[in-house]
Formats: structure tokens, C-alpha cells, sequence
């Protein structure tokens, strides 16, 4: 499998998909659902590029919804900030007007903000396979950090159900992901199978 043709296929069709708005409230639906039961108070996402699935919105109400609960709950969101030496991310407290600047990549990052650690970790997904199994970007960040954080968050991918891929084959080591959703529901783990 050819994986840097899949990945520029997939980014290229996931750009010039017609109904994007229609199918992002989709996902923010399934997420603002799935996210109800959740115990975290700490949660690590993303700042979307390449026309992937923006979190943010939804993960700012979850936020807010976190005071108005009897027990009111201080909720945080963290957005990565990539190590340059150790090729890994920490996850940067992210408010909506927080200070932000761009990395070495040109992805906007929290500036100065603390570091946080989440118990749950949403991630993107250029494409995503039965088994849980993440196609990402090649460069092998959330790989190595996931194989360094402890305790180890409980890992979500974000995509768009096109992003589906049949035929993936993950290498020795690529790391499952806890979950899966996208605009249709919950896509890993199936239905029946247990989770941690």
C-alpha cells in the first residue's frame, strides 16, 4: 500500500467534500453525545488543517456545560505543542481568544498557556480502519507521544466516513485507538465489543 498516495487522496477528497457543514454538525452531534457520560475534566484535541473535522466548538460547550452542572466541574481543552528534539506533543491549555502563534509547521499552537494532561484525547484522522486503527499525517507524532504518556489518555479519532479504509494494514507500531466516530455514529469499537 502506497501510504502517501492514500493520505493525498483522502486530504484532497476530504477538501472538496459539497456538504462539509452539514456532515461537521453531524460529527458535533455524535461527539456532544458521546461526551455525556465522560468522566474527564481534561481533554486533549486538535486545531484543524487540511479541511479536517473542527472539535473546538463542541469541546468549548462541553466546557462551559461543565459549570452548570450541581457540582459545578472546571472542564479544560489542550491543544498539542510539538517538541522539536523529542518529535512528541504536550497538550497547552486552549481558551477560545487564549494568545496562540504558530508552530514550526505552521499550525496555530496555545502561546505560553500550561501544560495540561488529558484523560481523553481526541485526535484526526486522515483515514481510520476496523481495529481502531489511525491513518495520520506520516509524521508519527501522536505515535510516539501516546507511547510515552502515562497514564495513557483514552484515545478518540475524529473523521468523516469517507475516510474509511478497507484495506489498511497497520504496522508494527502503528497503536490502536480506543474509539472511533464519525458522522454516522460510532464506528470503533463495534457494538458489543468491550472498551476500557
Amino acid at each position: 500500500m502506497d501510504k502517501a498516495a492514500l493520505r493525498r487522496r483522502l486530504v484532497e477528497q476530504r477538501r472538496n467534500m459539497e456538504d462539509r457543514l452539514y456532515r461537521s454538525d453531524l460529527l458535533q452531534q455524535v461527539m456532544r453525545i458521546w461526551l455525556v457520560d465522560r468522566p474527564d475534566a481534561v481533554i486533549g484535541a486538535y486545531w484543524p488543517i487540511k479541511g479536517e473535522f473542527d472539535p473546538l466548538p463542541i469541546l468549548h460547550r462541553w466546557k462551559e456545560d461543565g459549570e452548570l452542572l450541581d457540582k459545578p466541574l472546571r472542564r479544560r481543552i489542550g491543544l498539542p505543542v510539538i517538541n522539536k528534539e523529542t518529535k512528541t506533543l504536550t497538550f497547552h491549555v486552549w481558551y477560545p481568544g487564549c494568545p496562540m502563534e504558530e508552530d514550526a509547521y505552521g499550525i496555530p499552537k496555545p502561546k505560553d498557556t500550561e501544560v495540561i494532561q488529558p484523560t481523553l484525547l481526541f485526535v484526526p484522522c486522515v483515514g481510520y480502519s476496523a481495529g481502531g486503527y489511525r491513518l495520520g499525517y506520516g509524521g508519527g507524532f501522536y505515535d510516539r507521544t501516546l507511547a510515552t504518556l502515562q497514564p495513557k489518555p483514552f484515545t478518540v479519532g475524529l473523521g468523516f466516513r469517507e475516510a474509511y479504509v478497507d484495506d489498511f494494514e497497520p504496522e508494527a507500531h502503528d497503536l490502536p485507538l480506543d474509539a472511533i466516530l464519525n458522522d454516522n455514529g460510532v464506528v470503533w469499537p463495534l457494538p458489543g465489543l468491550p472498551t476500557r
